[in-house]
């Protein structure tokens, strides 16, 4: 194998930004960051306390009451919110570089995530330029209207997969709306996440707005979530994980967005374009290592072309190429961590006892260090069997056949996830219905995973709770503040005088 490549003027020790200054944790503590090629330390990252989390959330809170950013007028929030994604794209290839070290993506699927993160913050720069709200009138007698107002300060919680990408999901209708945050990046992959206070802070985001605390969920994720001084919390993560967030939570009524796993169907009907299918089914698992939250990991497939299907996409999975995330020719690269490696090969062996093995099954050849499992495609799995049921996010895909649509639809809703679905069929009316009745937040038909970012992204069931997106997300981080006027007469009961009775009857 080649030389492994490592970025240059990487950090040695990632800090806390905290109301516009690097600072270490108030204990000293720190936690070590790997490399998931080697699995070995290449930095270490302050980790964050509860006494951390509060100096974060002063600062939030300060610069939300006193501070200037919430009473900024749109268009000059916007004006930095375009700064901000000038930055992000001036050092596109800086960022995927560092992702790919990070995380162990393949660096062409990270130099996709800087671009999808600056177009994020253009998207809500926009989208609050135009934001109007509704006004509601009764002539010569009433006007209600809405005022639209920031809430706080947020609290951010987001994943490992995508860091960068999925941060800037968060932090631009935030800031946007005119809050102030708190960022709790995953601890896996703190790096990413250490370029935004330089970003922001060179755009003219003032001291406090944004503030970042790396650490551990269980200490740093905690006591932010649990901060009576922080209204809001937008998670992406695991459904357990966002369970104990809920519970939480409940002590101080915060509002909530949540973005949790997904075992995501993607149906093929015999009908279907099945080149198209196919391309999009191995993309829609195999991509971003399998580490995604809206992978189709269980593909369901209509019996007469069952056998067809099994064999020829398990032929492609056998020929992509697994290797070092930094090589452009690598289509899947390195698992995040030697904690999430095991979990995923565990799987594999339960897998081994459930389907019928037709590619991968283990690491790969020639790749003996680094958190590397080959493309693994198990057919003829039971829906009752672990593979089918449960979250593996990795490159791992069960595939199991239908008879009927009924059939088809059972199988699809028969977990207790509901994030995504995938539909491949050429009967337009079949597709609409199928749509209509698959327990899914979102439902792509003869389509791979693109997104309109007008749109609620979202799941049901164990996948989520609430929308972002669009609109949305402005009303999530909003409070919607009714006013009413009264232009007439004003007509009121007179509770306390002699004709209180005839008037109020």
């Amino acid at each position: 194998m080649a030389e492994h490549f490592v970025p240059e003027n990487l950090p040695t020790h990632i800090q806390h930004f905290i109301n516009g200054k690097f600072v270490d944790s108030a204990s000293g503590a720190s936690f070590d960051v790997l490399d998931p090629v080697t699995n070995k330390t290449y930095a270490t990252a302050a980790a964050g306390q509860k006494e951390d989390i509060d100096a974060a959330v002063a600062a939030a809170r300060e610069a939300f009451v006193n501070g200037p950013w919430p009473k900024m007028k749109p268009r000059e929030r916007a004006r930095i919110l375009n700064k901000i994604a000038d930055a992000v794209e001036a050092q596109e290839a800086r960022l995927a570089e560092m992702e790919t070290f990070d995380t162990g993506l393949p660096i062409t699927q990270a130099k996709g995530q800087a671009l999808r993160a600056a177009e994020n913050f253009r998207f809500f720069a926009d989208l609050i330029v135009a934001q109007f709200d509704d006004a509601m009138k009764v002539p010569g007698a009433q006007i209600n209207y809405v005022n639209r107002k920031p809430i706080g300060v947020a609290g951010l919680i987001t994943p490992w997969n995508t860091p960068f990408m999925l941060e800037s999901w968060k932090l631009a209708p935030a800031l946007a709306t005119g809050n102030t945050v708190v960022l709790k990046p995953a601890e896996f992959t703190p790096l990413s996440a250490s370029l935004w206070a330089d970003i922001f802070t060179e755009a003219g985001v003032p001291a406090g707005v944004f503030n970042l605390v790396n650490g551990l969920g269980e200490e740093a994720g905690d006591a932010l979530v649990k901060h009576p001084d922080v209204p809001l919390i937008s998670f992406t993560g695991e459904t357990t994980t966002g369970k104990t967030i809920f519970r939480n939570a409940a002590e101080n009524l915060k509002g909530m967005s949540m973005e949790l796993g997904g075992k995501s169907p993607c149906v093929i009907f015999a009908d279907a374009d099945l080149d198209a299918a196919l391309d999009s089914a191995l993309f829609g698992v195999f991509s971003l290592n399998g580490e995604r939250c809206t992978a189709g990991s269980r593909i369901l497939v209509e019996r007469p072309v069952y056998d067809q299907f099994c064999e020829r996409f398990a032929a492609r999975a056998k020929t992509i190429v697994v290797g070092d995330p930094h090589d452009p020719k690598t289509q899947v690269g390195a698992l995040v961590h030697p904690e999430h490696f095991k979990k995923v090969a565990s799987y594999v062996e339960i897998g081994k006892t459930e389907g019928r093995l037709l590619a991968g099954g283990g690491r790969p050849e020639g790749l003996e260090e680094g958190n590397y499992i080959a493309p693994t495609v198990f057919a003829d799995v039971k829906p009752d069997a672990r593979i089918f049921q449960e979250e593996i996010f990795g490159p791992v895909v069960a595939i199991t056949p239908f008879d009927t649509e009924d059939e088809a639809l059972e199988l699809a809703n028969n977990t207790k996830y509901g994030l995504a679905a995938y539909v491949w069929t050429q009967d337009l009316t079949r597709a609409h219905n199928f749509a209509q009745n698959t327990e899914a937040g979102m439902v792509w038909l003869n389509s791979h995973n693109v997104r309109d970012l007008r749109t609620p992204f979202g799941g049901v069931k164990s996948s989520g709770l609430g929308h972002e997106g669009g609109y949305r997300s402005i009303d999530f981080y909003t409070d919607q503040q009714a006013v009413h006027i009264t232009l007439g007469k004003v007509h009121t009961p007179k509770f306390g005088t002699d004709d209180a009775a005839t008037v109020a009857g």
